[in-house]
């Protein structure tokens, strides 16, 4: 792997941790009554699986913390 590209995959793994955060932060939302966070949730997950998948296309693999 390139440094570019290493450097592309950390700031990816970053981005992947932020929506991490998000999907969980939404999901307490939609526990506690938020009708629109459940959908807010899925698309969520839906981006943060897109950027896992390209973490993997450049080489990386996702962290699992």
């Amino acid at each position: 792997m390139t440094d570019r590209s290493g450097e592309l995959v950390e700031q990816l793994r970053a981005i992947e941790e932020a929506l991490r955060d998000l999907a969980y932060d939404r999901l307490r939302d939609a526990a506690d009554g938020d009708a629109d966070a459940a959908a807010d949730e899925k698309r969520v997950l839906q981006a943060r699986r897109a950027v896992e998948r390209a973490i993997r296309a450049l080489g990386g693999a996702p962290d699992d913390d």
